[in-house]
């Protein structure tokens, strides 16, 4: 028979288990087995060259080598000036500053007579304008020596008559005088014919025809005397008129040349340079309207075909430069304009600076500008500097200095190969600041480096 089942009991629920926390300990294993296994993967990678990993490239900076001109130059700076140059001057006025026989300024006792000598500019060529030979390129003010030459116009005329009154007064004493003197002349005559009768006569006539003879020869022999100084102190009132006249003269011939020289005419071809002034307590540039010193320049006409840069070099460089050699020059004032110029002077002689130690002396050098054509812009006193070319080398290859090493005085080059950096010595030729030529070991379109391969 069958036993039946036992009868099932309560079930019973386990209780949930709280998760035990990490101690720092077990973080700190983690970390150590971290450590050892990247250095046992990279003690791997060491040890199997046939590992990949990944390299890394050092970047050279390269330069392919090229063919031209290698130029030896000194630098010298210094200022534009011209060869070839007129100078204008304010003219020398002449002329008698008192007014001595002006006729118009007769007894004013010459007050005012220096305003005559001013020279007020009322004409003035344009600066940096171009002239022509014998075109007007100042005028002063004429107005006060047009009025001097008026006035001794007139001194001249009225002397002159002056001189012909006293001529004819001269011709008129002297004619009265000589009237006189044939009386007198007449007078004696009798009076010795009157004597000669004495032997006939009373002795008391006798003694008075004598005293008659002695009487009227005293009278003629003064009269001559007295026409004789009357004739000298005519002929020299006639001559100090004269000598008036002359003066006058003079005067008017040299207020004629004065109003010719203010205007003022150029004596070459060339560019319009106006001078500075001290012109209430600064200097400026002359202008219309501006009075100038006599024998002061105020204007310059210069030939821009015979510009010069003038400078000094070191007295160690000068020893390198002769006459001819070629340049290059630049203007500051504008750095777009590059001339040649012929080095055509070189001092003889030193001149110590004035900045530099005694012992630094410098050499003048005068470079001139070769020009095809005038540049309005190239004008005197332009600061400019000038590369001179000392030696040239033509057609020769050419490698940057940066790119040619030395070990133990032998230059070599780093070739950049197919295969790598290839160390490569070279010949060198004429070198300047920046590059040098290579005369054998490259050639054209080679590629180098600027700094040493790692």
């Amino acid at each position: 028979m069958p036993v039946a089942p036992p009868a099932p009991g309560p079930v019973v629920v386990p209780r949930p288990v709280a998760p035990k926390k990490r101690t720092p300990n077990v973080l700190w294993g983690i970390l150590l087995i971290a450590l050892i296994a990247a250095g046992a993967v990279a003690w791997y990678k060491y040890a199997n060259p046939t590992a990949k990993a990944p390299v890394q490239v050092a970047v050279v900076p390269t330069i392919p080598v090229i063919t031209g001109d290698v130029n030896s130059t000194i630098r010298i700076a210094g200022t534009v000036a011209a060869e070839q140059f007129a100078s204008i001057m304010a003219p020398r006025i002449q002329g008698n500053r008192n007014n001595y026989n002006r006729g118009g300024q007769q007894g004013n006792g010459g007050n005012g007579a220096n305003n005559d000598f001013n020279l007020l500019i009322t004409k003035l060529a344009e600066p940096g304008s171009n002239i022509k030979a014998g075109d007007v390129v100042a005028e002063f003010d004429t107005e006060a020596q047009r009025t001097r030459l008026d006035d001794y116009k007139d001194s001249v005329v009225q002397l002159d008559a002056n001189i012909n009154r006293l001529k004819a007064n001269l011709a008129a004493s002297k004619e009265s005088l000589a009237q006189q003197v044939r009386s007198a002349k007449a007078d004696w005559d009798k009076a010795k014919l009157d004597l000669q009768t004495a032997p006939i006569r009373a002795s008391i006539d006798g003694e008075k025809y004598a005293i008659a003879v002695q009487q009227t020869k005293k009278v003629y022999d003064e009269l001559i005397k007295q026409a004789q100084l009357q004739e000298v102190s005519q002929e020299a009132q006639i001559k100090a008129s004269e000598f008036d006249r002359d003066q006058s003269r003079i005067e008017l011939e040299r207020a004629e040349m004065n109003i010719e020289r203010m205007s003022m005419k150029a004596p070459i071809n060339g560019i319009a340079v106006l001078q500075t002034l001290f012109r209430q307590g600064q200097l400026a540039q002359v202008r219309v309207g501006d009075q100038v010193n006599p024998g002061q320049p105020f204007l310059s006409i210069v030939d821009p075909t015979s510009m010069v840069v003038n400078a000094t070099v070191n007295q160690v460089d000068a020893e390198k430069l002769r006459l001819g050699q070629k340049a290059k020059i630049r203007l500051d004032a504008y750095p777009d304009v590059e001339l040649p110029g012929t080095v055509i002077g070189i001092g003889a002689m030193s001149k110590t600076s004035n900045v530099r130690g005694s012992y630094v002396s410098e050499i003048p050098v005068r470079v001139k500008i070769d020009q095809a054509k005038i540049d309005n812009r190239i004008i005197p006193d332009l600061t400019a500097s000038a590369e001179i070319f000392v030696s040239t080398e033509k057609d020769a290859v050419i490698a940057p200095r940066s790119a040619v090493f030395k070990d133990d005085g032998k230059p070599f080059v780093f070739f950049q190969s197919p295969t790598g950096w290839i160390k490569k010595p070279v010949e060198l030729g004429l070198e300047n600041n920046i590059s040098v030529a290579v005369r054998s070991g490259l050639q054209k379109g080679d590629v180098i480096a600027l700094q040493r391969p790692m």
